[in-house]
């Protein structure tokens, strides 16, 4: 299938371009700068691999999101809050209905190169505090997107029983070099280690008893899991 990848910089979805390059043509991948803290540490390194692998890669700006949008995430919000990635805290760096826009743009990017599939990294571990990771949600877009495109455009969630450890497995596998891929919420010249970001990805290189090879700027022990809240549910 002819894809599209849409592409962060981060561990999952660059795992997720190399695992699409593995399976099907890839016609191109497409990163978003929508004023987050972090942008421009990490779409450099969706570059970086676009351009090793040979695949054309776009970036849509969406100046709209900081002027109109209120999230912690953003360059125009507040502080970025320390923790699990899990804790009810991390609600502050939701961006309103974020992946709902960005699947509408690249869905319609898609069709219009000819691709018939749109590969996001959504996995098992996405978080049900983030409503449009939620899996209702991605089924509602994925039907929206195949109705809404004379392609039929199809969302492909190769990850989605996976989790971010074994992402970082896959990512190993495919010969991922994670030192290129960003996470931290923060944007600083390092990754803080102590974000929810973070956090989540010492967690997956200790649990797929992987190296990491991020340089932090604090590595104090992680933070344990929350229990699950029903109000997250």
């Amino acid at each position: 299938m002819k894809t599209v990848v849409l592409l962060s910089g981060g561990m999952d979805s660059t795992a997720a371009l190399y695992d699409a390059r593995a399976r099907h043509e890839v016609a191109g991948a497409v990163s978003f700068d929508y004023g987050s803290k972090h942008n421009a540490r990490e779409i450099p390194f969706a570059k970086w691999h676009c351009d090793k692998l040979r695949i054309p890669h776009r970036v849509i700006t969406l100046d709209f999101v900081p002027e109109l949008f209120e999230s912690a995430l953003l360059k125009s919000g507040g502080k970025v809050p320390d923790g699990h990635y899990e804790e009810e805290t991390m609600k502050q760096t939701v961006v309103p209905f974020r992946n709902g826009i960005m699947l509408a743009i690249a869905a319609g990017y898609a069709e219009s190169i000819g691709a018939q599939g749109l590969v996001i990294a959504a996995h098992a571990g996405d978080h049900a505090i983030y409503p449009d990771c939620r899996e209702g949600f991605m089924q509602a877009m994925a039907e929206a997107m195949r109705l809404g495109t004379y392609a039929g455009i199809e969302l492909l969630r190769p990850f989605i029983n996976l989790t971010k450890a074994q992402i970082a497995a896959r990512g190993h596998e495919l010969g991922v070099d994670f030192s290129q891929t960003w996470s931290c919420y923060k944007g600083g010249k390092i990754h803080c280690g102590t974000c929810g970001t973070c956090v989540e990805r010492r967690e997956a290189f200790l649990l797929a008893r992987l190296p990491d090879p991020t340089v932090y700027a604090s590595t104090v022990p992680l933070p344990a899991k929350p229990m699950p809240s029903l109000k997250s549910k």
